[in-house]
């Protein structure tokens, strides 16, 4: 039930301040259990119209105003009735709404053309959200996506300055002006030092991103581009935190003479060697490593992955630089007290990309050492993606209905979520769960954590 401020009023009536009606109502997905919005009456499918009088353009103009002790909210509910809403409540204090997208007005989208875009790099024909190219400085600060800078207006960097939106996560590749305008194709792309300077001015704090191309910006380039990001790490304040240096991904929907090279083994190996240089070089006149190569550079190149403790504080963990090896640990200590058998005998099979394959197989040897469990692990390279050496999270349906015919997949069939859209049973190619699991004739269960991957391969846990 409502708690209503005013009677009911309709679109045509509402009179609020402030407000650009570009700009569209926050529709609400779900509302948490016992929350105050859920005690005030908000439901699934409603929208927030006002807050105070300003409408929120995205979940961050949401934050801020909900802090506020006392809220005067405009709803628009399902059944498309307005209401006015009054709420006291502790400054820091959460409403448990949950929003079904985090922008409400229109998303940024990229104005590059980098060859090596993975946007690009898809055939074409399947879901409309994999081919939105966003380029947006909002969803870099909420979730870690990496935007190139080259799209901001004068309000947007005002903004990010005004609200303290830091730290964000910048695509930076090169900082020689022409090496990056080359890489982006964008005249604008050559600023980026200057920017960076003015994020330091403006103390806002970064984390940059390489991505390497072959003969276009490693080599010296490389090195300059770190060295050059590192005088941004000062101790009286850090604007740039960390550089992650990631090996460009190809695939073989890519335009034709791109002029782009894959990374070899060889390749990999020499890239590894020069970035341990200069990590030790940072590491004296820094106190840090500072820059961090991302897993797949010691998987190509056959090497072990450094240290748990290499990786410091696993500043972008979330761009695949220590993931596995954090992921290693954590199953490291989720198999140290397994069981001695099993109560009803099983055998199932586990499902991941061919580049992390080797790395698991000492803990699938563990786990059928466990009497009555046989676990299968499969490393599947990727036919659609035209790619031997995979990450997990771009294996396709295809490729799993490829790579596991006429193989032993026991009674069930394990994969990570990460091979799906995010809340959906979607894979990349559009494929779903369903279809797969009815191809290769086995039951298909998804699996999150290291805890829900051991527990559902030993069976302590029921699916």
């Amino acid at each position: 039930m409502w708690q209503e401020l005013n009677e009911k009023e309709t679109l045509n009536d509402l009179l609020v301040p402030n407000i650009d009606y570009k700009i569209n109502p926050a529709e609400i997905e779900s509302v948490e259990h016992n929350s105050i919005a859920h005690e005030i009456g908000f439901e699934s499918g409603d929208s927030i119209i006002s807050i105070n009088g300003k409408k929120p353009r995205d979940l961050i103009d949401f934050q801020i105003l909900i802090s506020e002790e006392i809220l005067n909210i405009s709803v628009l509910d399902k059944n498309k009735i307005i209401h006015n809403i009054s709420i006291e409540k502790d400054q820091d204090a959460n409403l448990g709404i949950i929003f079904k997208e985090a922008l409400f007005d229109s998303i940024k989208q990229c104005n590059n053309r980098c060859p090596f875009c993975f946007i690009d790099q898809q055939p074409s024909g399947k879901r409309k959200t994999l081919y939105i190219k966003d380029d947006d400085y909002r969803l870099s600060f909420l979730y870690g996506s990496y935007l190139t800078l080259t799209n901001l207006k004068k309000e947007d960097w005002e903004r990010i300055s005004t609200q303290k939106l830091s730290p964000l996560f910048i695509s930076v590749h090169a900082t020689d002006p022409k090496t990056r305008e080359k890489l982006l194709k964008n005249q604008k792309a050559g600023n980026i030092l200057k920017q960076i300077n003015w994020f330091e001015k403006n103390s806002i704090q970064i984390h940059a991103q390489i991505v390497v191309c072959p003969g276009i910006n490693d080599g010296t380039i490389l090195k300059k581009s770190i060295y050059d990001l590192a005088q941004f790490h000062k101790n009286n304040f850090k604007t740039v935190l960390s550089t992650a240096i990631v090996p460009v991904g190809l695939t073989k929907f890519r335009p034709d003479n791109d002029d782009l090279k894959s990374i070899t083994k060889e390749y990999a190996s020499k890239t590894i060697n020069q970035i341990e240089k200069i990590q030790k070089s940072l590491q004296n006149i820094l106190g840090t490593r500072f820059c961090w190569l991302s897993d797949e550079w010691y998987l190509i190149a056959g090497k072990k992955l450094p240290s748990y403790k290499s990786y410091e504080n696993m500043p972008q963990e979330s761009n695949g630089v220590g993931s596995i090896r954090s992921f290693l640990k954590t199953l490291e200590i989720k198999t140290k007290s397994l069981p001695n058998k099993v109560k009803t005998k099983r055998k199932v099979t586990w499902v991941v990309g061919k580049l992390v394959y080797e790395a698991l197989i000492p803990f699938v040897d563990k786990l059928n050492k466990i009497v009555g469990l046989k676990v299968n692990l499969y490393g599947l390279p990727s036919i659609y993606w035209g790619q031997e050496q995979v990450v997990t999270g771009l294996l396709t349906g295809q490729d799993l209905i490829i790579g596991l015919q006429n193989k032993d997949l026991g009674d069930e069939i394990f994969i990570p979520s990460i091979m799906l859209k995010h809340n959906s049973d979607l894979f990349l190619d559009d494929k779903n769960v369903a279809e797969v699991s009815t191809q290769l004739n086995t039951k298909i269960h998804v699996v999150d954590s290291t805890d829900d991957i051991i527990s559902n391969l030993v069976g302590t846990t029921n699916t």
